[in-house]
This record gives C-alpha cells, structure tokens and sequence, in this order.
C-alpha cells in the first residue's frame, strides 16, 4: 500500500509554506479571499475600476459566500460578494483555468445571484442589479483586450434588454506598457508578487500584510494547513467508505491522527475493519 502522508517534519512545512506564499499574488485564489476579506475600501476601488461606475459605494462585502439554496443544483461558492448603496450584488471571481472561465459558468453564476436575493412572492422587478466579474489568468476572449464586457440586447437593432445582468471578463495576461489606464494597472497589480512594485496603495498594503507581516503570514500559513487537513479528511473518508483498512492504517495513509480517524467513523457509522 502507498502512504500518502507527508515525510516532511512541521519545520520543513513550515518552510515549503513560506515558499509558496512568497510566490502568490493576488491573481491566487489563497491569497485573493484574504486580501479582499472584510476589506470595503479594496473592493470598493477595483470594482469602481472593473464596472466603470466611478460613483460606486460599497456597503457590504463577503469572501466565500456560498450559494446553495435550490434542492439537487448544482452549489457555488463565490471569491467575493459585495452589495453597493444602490443595492447591485456584484461578484468578484479568480478564474485561473480556461475551463473555470466559461460563459455558462458566469450565466449560472448571475442565475444563483438571483435566486438568492429574490424572495418567496416577490414580484421579478425586485431583481437586483447584478455583475459577475471573472479575472481570468490568460486572454480567454482571444482579442488582446483588458476587458470584455456584456449585456443582453436585440440582436437586430442593438436596442438593451434590460434584465441589468452583465457580465465582465478582466483579462489578467494583459501587458500593454503603452497603456497607462487604471484598468491596466489594476491588472497589473493582480499578477504581482512585490507589493513594492503595485501601483494601488490599498493593493500593495494588503497584499504587505499577508506576505509580510508577522500577523498576516501566520494567518496564510494557518489557511495552508487548513487545507492539507482538508484534503486529508477527504482521503481518510474514502478510504473508511471503502472499508478495506484498519483505522490505523487509514490513519497511516491520510496523515490524520487516530483518534481524528475514529472520530470521523463515528460521524459516518462505520465500524472498524
């Protein structure tokens, strides 16, 4: 059988952490929640940027906001869900993978939008206004653009729809050095690993924060290690539904303790094997 827990000892965990972490920018799903959470003022400023409403108030804003709300679809959680003071619901995601980027990924993204703000018997002209934001790594678009941005219309006379859904595709490989925008910038900034070479102040101070900082990094190393329990609890849950190992050896195998092992087969009624 094939160990899949780590040799590494907590020092030289610790250490591949930090290597990581000195890698990330905020284009990366880890570091991009963490930046943005409980942060208006960030949000506030690239939104403004993104949708062009130089106006834009933010009122409210989560990170991992998730959206499971209809028996048997599909459930998504969002990077970053923000509410202005005209009550539009604009969602911000990180789409690294071309697939992740689709148009019908962001059409179901608006449609969970929907759902979750229109209440029982309330009549469809309380629809918010929404906007999903997808910052894609690469120019998924295809056209060398900074941005792509889409709303319904007659396909006849180019006349609006208006059902104030749009859609935005922020194109993260976009590098015009003669392109001197805000737009361009803010892209700029998300690719960026130094914060000493952002161009925003509130990007590169948060981004200080969490790379930096004695807080902030314990804070990103926390996360990590939060997540490699994750994963091993997935493992572990497999291996204790397929019922073929003991529970040390299921143990053994996802790098869980013991007695986290036996605590998860008593959550899914298995007895030992």
């Amino acid at each position: 059988m094939v160990s899949l827990k780590t040799e590494l000892t907590p020092e030289e965990q610790h250490i591949k952490d930090l290597e990581r972490l000195e890698k990330m920018r905020p284009m990366d799903d880890d570091l991009m929640r963490e930046i943005f959470r409980d942060n208006i003022p960030l949000a506030q400023l690239v939104l403004r940027i993104m949708t062009g409403i130089n106006d834009l108030v933010i009122t409210s804003e989560e990170t991992q906001y998730d959206l499971e709300h209809l028996l048997g679809a599909r459930s998504i959680c969002l990077d970053v869900l923000a509410t202005d003071s005209e009550g539009r619901k604009l969602n911000l995601e990180i789409q690294r993978s071309d697939r992740g980027a689709s148009p019908k990924r962001a059409r179901y993204h608006s449609s969970a939008i929907d759902v979750e703000f229109l209440k029982a018997k309330q009549d469809f002209s309380k629809l918010p206004v929404t906007y999903v934001i997808f910052i894609t790594e690469k120019d998924v678009r295809g056209a060398n653009r900074p941005i792509y941005m889409f709303d319904r219309q007659d396909t006849v006379t180019g006349d609006p729809f208006g059902d104030d859904e749009h859609i935005i595709f922020v194109n993260g490989a976009y590098d015009n050095p003669d392109d001197n925008s805000d737009l361009a910038k803010l892209i700029h900034d998300f690719g960026c690993r130094n914060d000493e070479d952002m161009y925003f102040d509130l990007m590169a101070e948060s981004t200080h924060f969490y790379k930096k900082t004695e807080k902030g990094v314990s804070r990103m190393c926390k996360l990590m290690e939060d997540m490699r329990n994750d994963e091993k609890i997935i493992i572990a849950v497999k291996l204790l539904k397929r019922g073929k190992e003991s529970f040390e050896e299921i143990a053994e195998d996802s790098g869980l303790s013991l007695e986290d092992v036996k605590d998860l087969a008593a959550q899914l009624e298995i007895i030992p094997a």
